[in-house]
């Protein structure tokens, strides 16, 4: 876009599915309350509004859905998932699924996560050249949740391929297309078998525990447990967040490295950075760009009036690169420094996301691993091939060139 071009931002055309930061930037500058007549919604770019509007659940709701069309309808979502979800339900969701998904459980699974990213990449050849995506992080975060839900080997990769299908939007497509809506009633039966095998015959794995957590109601002080649909939903919640965002990730840290391999080159020298730079890559490039919201109310924003019902996208991508709160955000910089702003690139308040944790120990680990196997590389950047997914952002595939 030229600077005196109109400014249209259209989270379904190739602009976005490309490279959308030049568009976040002249909507932060120049419409901090974005509208988009032709398809109806609002937009948050600023870091200050899409962090408060995050934890404002009274304004903004969740229970409408995430995504576009769902929020757009006015209808409440059915299937009890967590990010779908307001206070008071979603303080119980979120208290029975904290029981099972602590910091100490996902500091035990290091050694699992370990071996199964180890065992991905010792089957790609830097003498050969591999793809960073289709051949090492699209395959081994599936790996990972699955056996941490305590799905058989055999129906793990099925999962990212029902993922892949129903995140899917072609230019244009606002929509589910018909294939992902197959795709997800496909998980959606998987999971429910899988459910109701692990109540017959419970394991050491999260499934087997999400059967068995209970909490205290605030009503009537009564236990309560989750039933099928509600594990159902947060399976499908966890499995498409641990397949895709971690994929996405760390395909993008391959490419940001290959841009600027003098700090490829900080990592191997000095690994303790390597926190740093999972963050950095969270920051720059933002492996889920935005959810959306529902106007609970009549307000007003930047002199922009949002009416009651109106859907409100919150780009959490384009606020982790606000210049108002990140120093030369435009830059890559695994030594940033200064910033005083948390990164939210794994959502905040409320709805933060529950696998944060893990996500940031895959990636860890993936990276430290492939510093070991690529001391240095490139990319061939003629076949870099972004997907076309509604909010999800990064590569399908990123060939390394066979090194010397």
């Amino acid at each position: 876009m030229s600077g005196t071009s109109a400014l249209e931002f259209d989270p379904f055309s190739d602009t976005f599915f490309v490279d959308p930061y030049p568009t976040y930037k002249r909507m932060r500058d120049e419409a901090p309350v974005y509208y988009n007549a032709d398809l109806d919604f609002y937009a948050l770019t600023r870091y200050e509004d899409v962090s408060v509007g995050q934890r404002d659940f009274e304004t903004y709701s969740s229970a409408y859905g995430i995504e576009l069309a769902g929020v757009k309808s006015g209808r409440k979502n059915r299937f009890p998932m967590i990010i779908m979800m307001d206070p008071p339900e979603h303080r119980r969701m979120r208290s029975l699924v904290n029981r099972v998904f602590t910091p100490r459980a996902i500091m035990a699974l290091e050694p699992m996560v370990r071996r199964i990213i180890g065992d991905h990449l010792a089957q790609c050849d830097p003498a050969q050249g591999f793809d960073a995506v289709a051949d090492f992080a699209g395959p081994f975060p599936v790996e990972v949740i699955s056996e941490m839900l305590g799905v058989p080997p055999d129906g793990r990769q099925q999962i990212r391929h029902w993922l892949d299908i129903f995140l899917h939007r072609n230019p244009g497509e606002q929509t589910m297309p018909p294939a992902g809506v197959e795709a997800m009633a496909e998980m959606g039966a998987y999971f429910f078998g899988l459910i109701g095998s692990k109540r017959a015959n419970p394991a050491d794995d999260m499934i087997s525990d999400l059967i068995r957590a209970e909490i205290v109601r605030e009503e009537d002080g009564g236990l309560t447990t989750l039933d099928d649909v509600e594990i159902a939903g947060f399976l499908t919640l966890l499995g498409g967040a641990g397949a895709e965002t971690v994929t996405k990730q760390v395909g993008n840290a391959v490419v940001a490295f290959a841009d600027h391999p003098e700090q490829w080159a900080e990592l191997q020298a000095d690994r303790t950075k390597i926190p740093a730079a999972v963050e950095e890559v969270l920051r720059y490039l933002a492996p889920s760009h935005y959810n959306v919201r529902r106007s609970q109310k009549e307000h007003t924003l930047h002199g922009v009036t949002i009416p009651e019902g109106a859907a409100v996208m919150m780009i959490v991508a384009s606020a982790n690169r606000d210049e108002r709160v990140f120093s030369d955000a435009d830059r890559f910089d695994i030594n940033r420094a200064g910033d005083d702003a948390q990164n939210i690139g794994f959502g905040f308040g409320i709805h933060s996301c529950l696998g944060a944790a893990l996500a940031r120990l895959e990636t860890r680990v993936a990276l430290e691993l492939l510093l070991d196997l690529l001391p240095t590389y490139d990319i061939d950047r003629t076949a870099l091939e972004r997907v076309a997914m509604t909010n999800v952002a990064g590569y399908a595939r990123v060939p390394v060139l066979p090194q010397s």
